[in-house]
């Protein structure tokens, strides 16, 4: 018999052809990877394919996650296209003084930290499991006595629609009784304009995607509305009502018109009386303009000293960037004109940290019965579509790396053809060939092509080969561009909005103060301090404790919170626990200048803090045991699993009761022991804070990470950790003589339910 001789198919059918076993010519033929080369190349190429997962799924795991939205386990509050919109309260003596809740240092007896913060209501505070929602906006409020009644649109999750809810205030705004779904339709529904007429109370909200404005009246306040009457059967947005000079005002602007520019124009309409017909303005559109210069209504007109205000929203960068408020000049029913003023509330610098860093668009300000203002004010941390506009990109960044490990397949040889097999083959039949394949002169030039770009590719593959220098180099970029790349799909796809939110407590936010003890050589390791921790979101002012040297101006600080610089006369470390007028908040986190950490740390911390506040919460945990005492690390703390002591360096505590325990006369001496040592102000802090109760007075918080930039910049203070732990253990000893010996009871590591003290 003839030697059997193994048939390869002409250039003109295959791309390309490999020698092979029967069953790799079996897998290379009915695999769908059949373009995959030989075992070697492919093992690297699986091999650099998985490296760059495990690095994707690290940096999730150490960065990506520790931007997550905290309390992603209520009821709603999902990411949603259209925001993640909230409610704050303001009080001034008049409109154009208005300043948030927390200026006020509103106490609540349920709360374990002052001041409360904005925002007063949120998502989460819609506790309803028929009605949970994505975000609540749009806020009117209707004040009866002493009570705030709270009227919002809120989008729930089951049927992707506005309705409107209410909540209720007795303590002025500080806490929110949620009393339910006040007006539910087979519509969308927002901007609850309630107002009373003829000691009924009346509610006007907009119901555009129905193609009309409607009027409701209160049967059982503020619970039961009935409709009363179609007001206009034009598709209004964000119509707000006024009475002005005998008649009534509605403004409102109508989208539906043809060659109508979105958020650009205005409407006025009036009547004699709320309930009756309605007339048109002689100048409709009476506002037509830029997007920016609010055209669109932002909340409840007011009148203030006798003149009319009209709040309108810039929409020019994104929709609801701002509020802008006008004054009217001249309203009849043949003329209007207004000119704009300034609202005078300060926007917050924390960006995407603050709950109306990014955009607020509505605001309802109103006089109280026994004198001041009152307003509400919806804000939101991201711009509109953010969450639509992550997801595409993510996307992007996901093709960018299919893209780049498969020129890195084609490099190593893992991957043979750039054009698929498909495209190259014959077909037996003319009637299985498709339409185009059918033409010869067609396909004579498509086949031209695939044959100069394998050509092409061969000449790139023969030039970065793998085994040269070049070669080796190309495909370090190449593999670093995926490292990239996946990590910024890890952002973008599982990062949430880049925003480090509070935590809620209790239905509250808070703020704490921060305080870090420095001198001159450490100004630059400062200033990233500051610029860092001001974003934070709970972060209400910094205050540096100046201990040497020429002080700093706190206007060279890039903050987004005021900085205060308090010098001191002389260079000691109990300085760190001073009373200072100057702290306003219950917390004070005690933080080193030379501790970088995220901002989801630092609230996870202020979080737990909050939960007991007799504690002393912090994230460097250490043990102290033994006969006689001594001081041990973190390393050996784990060891033991447990730990009674936590550095203050790094820590949260009670502003009044900790600073007047360490400076009270019976800490005089370890105080005097202290400047002796130059060291263990933390340890006679925890010394005296545990013996001064029989309970549990330390808790420890895991951060995600921590960077000491002390050994970035050369200044940092304890270099010899073993003379630095003995000194410590000499404090001990001095302290266990003059105050008791310390609480030995030590606190397990991963206690939690949570899972943060792990």
């Amino acid at each position: 018999m003839g030697e059997k001789k193994v048939l390869r198919p002409s250039s003109s059918s295959y791309c390309c052809w490999l020698e092979m076993s029967p069953w790799l010519r079996w897998w290379r033929y009915n695999h769908p990877l059949r373009s995959l080369c030989h075992s070697f190349p492919l093992f690297v190429f699986v091999a650099v394919s998985s490296v760059i997962g495990l690095v994707g799924l690290a940096f999730f795991w150490s960065f990506t996650s520790s931007f997550l939205a905290p309390d992603t386990g209520i009821a709603g509050c999902r990411p949603d296209g259209e925001g993640s919109w909230s409610i704050g309260i303001y009080y001034g003596k008049d409109p154009f003084s208005l300043s948030p809740i927390e200026v006020e240092n509103l106490r609540d007896g349920n709360s374990s930290a002052w001041p409360v913060a904005n925002p007063v209501f949120t998502c989460a505070s819609v506790l309803d499991a028929k009605y949970p929602s994505n975000f609540v906006a749009d806020p009117f409020l209707f004040i009866q006595d002493s009570a705030l009644y709270l009227f919002f649109e809120t989008k729930t999750l089951t049927s992707k629609q506005g309705d409107i809810g209410v909540a209720r205030s007795i303590d002025h705004g500080a806490t929110w009784e949620y009393l339910g779904i006040a007006l539910d339709e087979e519509w969308h529904l927002s901007y609850p304009y309630v107002f009373k007429y003829n000691d009924q109370v009346y509610m006007m909200p907009e119901g555009s995607k129905n193609g009309d404005l409607r009027l409701y009246r209160a049967t059982g306040f503020p619970l039961q509305w009935t409709p009363v009457k179609v007001l206009l059967k034009r598709p209004l947005v964000d119509a707000t009502m006024i009475h002005r000079d005998g008649l009534y005002w509605i403004f409102g602007s109508d989208f539906s018109r043809f060659g109508t520019e979105k958020n650009a124009e205005l409407e006025i309409w009036y009547s004699d009386s709320p309930l009756g017909s309605w007339r048109q303005h002689k100048k409709n559109p009476i506002y037509r303009s830029d997007r920016s210069l609010g055209a669109r209504n932002g909340g409840r007109p007011f009148i203030y000293e006798g003149h009319l205000y009209r709040p309108g929203q810039d929409c020019g960068e994104t929709y609801g960037r701002r509020v802008r408020v006008y004054k009217v000049e001249k309203l009849t029913k043949d003329d209007y004109r207004e000119v704009e003023v300034s609202l005078g509330i300060k926007e917050s610098k924390k960006d995407r940290y603050a709950w109306n860093g990014h955009r607020y668009h509505h605001l309802d300000a109103q006089k109280l019965p026994l004198g001041g203002w009152v307003a509400v004010m919806d804000g939101d941390r991201v711009p509109s579509g953010d969450a639509t506009q992550r997801f595409l990109i993510g996307c992007i960044m996901v093709l960018l790396l299919l893209l780049v490990l498969l020129v890195v397949g084609f490099l190593l040889g893992a991957v043979n053809c750039i054009v698929p097999l498909s495209w190259c083959m014959t077909f037996s039949r003319r009637n299985d060939s498709p339409w185009f394949w059918a033409r010869p002169q067609f396909n004579i030039k498509l086949r031209r092509y695939f044959a100069g770009l394998n050509r092409y590719a061969s000449a790139i593959r023969g030039r970065l080969n793998p085994s040269t220098c070049t070669g080796k180099l190309t495909l370090c970029l190449l593999v670093l561009v995926a490292v990239v790349l996946v990590c910024m799909a890890d952002q973008f796809l599982l990062g949430g909005n880049g925003a480090e939110d509070p935590y809620m407590f209790k239905g509250h936010f808070s703020q704490f103060t921060m305080l870090t003890m420095t001198y001159e050589a450490r100004l630059w390791n400062l200033k990233l301090y500051v610029k860092h921790y001001s974003r934070c979101a709970s972060v209400k002012e910094i205050i540096v404790v100046w201990n040497k040297g020429k002080p700093p101006n706190p206007e060279d600080f890039d903050s987004a919170v005021p900085v205060w610089i308090r010098v001191e006369p002389h260079n000691s470390l109990n300085n760190r626990f001073k009373v200072d007028h100057r702290i306003k908040t219950r917390a004070v986190l005690q933080l080193d200048d030379d501790i970088m950490m995220t901002c989801n740390d630092i609230e996870k911390g202020f979080r737990v803090w909050r939960e007991h506040p007799e504690r002393i919460v912090g994230f460097y945990p250490r043990l102290v045991d033994g006969n006689p005492l001594k001081y041990r690390d973190e390393r050996y703390a784990r060891k033991k699993n447990g730990y009674n002591v936590i550095l203050t360096g790094a820590a949260f505590m009670d502003s009044e009761l900790a600073f007047k325990r360490y400076w009270s006369e019976e800490a005089k001496e370890g105080r005097d022991f202290v400047d002796h040592q130059f060291n263990c102000e933390d340890v006679l802090m925890n010394f005296l804070t545990a013996n001064a109760s029989s309970s549990r007075t330390v808790e420890y918080v895991h951060p995600a990470w921590a960077i000491d930039t002390s050994k970035l910049s050369g200044v940092a203070i304890s270099r010899n950790t073993q003379v630095h732990y003995k000194l410590r253990s000499d404090c001990l000893s001095k302290f266990s003589v003059l105050y008791g010996t310390h609480a030995l009871q030590k606190w397990e590591f991963g206690s939690r339910a949570d899972g943060w003290d792990r």
